[in-house]
């Protein structure tokens, strides 16, 4: 009986095998169906700024800033997928700037800019993701517009056009890839103006190479980068027409070579984990700047860049409620912002490298479309990630509950090297003098906190913070004086919820 039953059951099964539903075709394409996979975050900055410019204006800004992001992956498999991502009422609260905006504001950036609750969709990225077939190891190839990013996104922190690729052979993880990156429409000199005349600007080429490895606790990676700007010698792109507004006595890149070295060791049984970061930059600036001009935008050197970039962070559980912290970092700075050699510290970034609330921290709004931060913003200009910036500092992590997580920081700040007064002429505001006979290198001393508390798994509730000791430093990059002096703070609250 049992016998017979076994038959039947097998009979039945290959009769059902042979139905036109369960062809091997119709399986395979079955197994080859699109999936749709989205992913996203939508966040909300309730955001506090005062005494930005430590006084000297009645700086006293309050506003709310949104953004709905969506990441959609079209995949035929995990080996074949297109990605896009795209950004949905995103901007100030209140500002309706649809009423008024058109290519009379001068700048094709400006459908990056001023984005606000009405802007219904602005792309970020798009870009087709494969793996490639009856390879020995695995080989990823990506092609289309996507990120960039080196190291601890110090020197290299952007999305741009172009080919990655990424072999994982026994030895280790290779990956390489090239860029085109943007020089302004219609090859503008040095800006990205539609009214500035056309000359033989022409885009430049970014390609990059990194190689890693893991063993044991400890992981390693070292990534070079070299950039060339493809146009003469007497243009070159400066991106402060979006919204970026690029720090105080900046070069022109016309070329610039990288090399960096990362490293992480994690122990998870002792609860430590050290994160290093050390890169050089050198590079030339073939424009011939013969003043920085009124916005204080340009650097006046030699032709000749160079720059560094040191970063440590180390943190330690003491117990399963607490955890230490201590981080470090160093860039290089220029001293002489007449002639000499040039300082470089970065390509481009978008500034989600994080230290402090106020001093360093600057998330700009031109691609991104996110709101400024910092002292870092387009408007006040400080320096962003670790330029000229010599820093160390102390933190600790309290987790009480596990839904609720408090955080605090005390930073030391000192400028690498010295930050001069400036001012410009009376009689012509285009042109800015440095006053040598007057320098300073204490930046100051920050106080920050972070308190967290997850309402739902993916939905986290912040209230955060930062205090300025501003010191003379501080006050001469971003005023030019040690005229006013009042100390900087920031306060916001953030909602965060985080799908997929």
């Amino acid at each position: 009986m049992k016998s017979k039953v076994i038959l039947i059951a097998a009979l039945a099964i290959s009769s059902a095998l042979l139905q036109p539903g369960f062809s091997q075709e119709k399986q395979e394409k079955k197994a080859e169906e699109m999936q749709l996979k989205i992913s996203g975050v939508y966040t909300a900055w309730f955001q506090k700024q005062q005494d930005f410019f430590f006084g000297k204006t009645n700086y006293n800004d309050n506003y709310v800033v949104q953004m709905l992001r969506l990441q959609a992956a079209f995949a035929m498999s995990d080996n074949l997928k297109a990605v896009t991502r795209f950004d949905l009422a995103q901007g100030w609260w209140g500002v309706d700037n649809d009423d008024y905006r058109s290519d009379a504001q001068g700048t094709v950036s400006s459908r990056f800019s001023n984005k606000d609750t009405n802007y219904s969709l602005h792309v970020d990225i798009g870009y087709l993701d494969f793996m490639v077939p009856g390879s020995k190891f695995p080989v990823n190839f990506r092609v289309g517009r996507m990120y960039y990013g080196l190291g601890n996104k110090i020197v290299l922190d952007s999305n741009l056009d172009g080919i990655q690729v990424d072999l994982k052979p026994e030895l280790g993880n290779l990956g390489f890839g090239w860029a085109r990156v943007s020089e302004g429409l219609n090859n503008a000199p040095l800006s990205d103006n539609e009214a500035a005349p056309t000359g033989d600007g022409g885009d430049a080429n970014l390609f990059y190479g990194k190689f890693g490895r893991k063993s044991g606790n400890l992981s390693y990676e070292l990534f070079g980068m070299y950039y060339k700007d493809a146009g003469d010698a007497t243009q070159s792109f400066i991106p402060n027409g979006i919204d970026y507004g690029k720090t105080r006595f900046s070069p022109n890149i016309s070329s610039l070579t990288t090399l960096g070295l990362t490293m992480d060791y994690v122990n998870k049984a002792k609860g430590l984990q050290v994160k290093t970061e050390f890169n050089f930059l050198t590079g030339a600036d073939d424009i011939d700047n013969q003043t920085s001009g009124a916005a204080q935008i340009l650097d006046v050197n030699d032709g000749d860049l160079s720059g560094y970039n040191v970063y440590v962070k180390a943190n330690k559980d003491v117990n399963p409620k607490v955890k230490i912290g201590l981080t470090a970092g160093m860039g290089s700075g220029d001293d002489d912002l007449t002639g000499g050699g040039g300082n470089v510290n970065k390509l481009k970034t978008m500034g989600f490298f994080y230290i402090t609330e106020l001093w360093e921290d600057s998330i700009m709004p031109d691609e991104e479309g996110i709101s400024p931060q910092g002292l870092g913003a387009p408007n006040t200009r400080g320096y962003r990630e670790l330029e000229n910036t010599t820093l160390i500092q102390g933190n600790i992590q309290f987790k009480p509950i596990p839904k609720l997580k408090l955080y605090a920081a005390y930073t030391f700040l000192n400028a690498t090297n010295a930050i001069h007064a400036w001012a410009p002429l009376p009689d012509d505001e285009t042109t800015t003098i440095i006053d040598p006979n007057v320098s300073a290198k204490d930046l100051g001393s920050e106080l920050d906190f972070k308190i967290d508390y997850s309402l739902y798994k993916q939905l986290v509730w912040s209230l955060r913070g930062g205090y300025l000791f501003a010191g003379d430093a501080a006050q001469l990059l971003i005023n030019g004086n040690t005229q006013n002096s009042q100390n900087p703070w920031e306060l916001k609250m953030v909602i965060t919820y985080k799908f997929k």
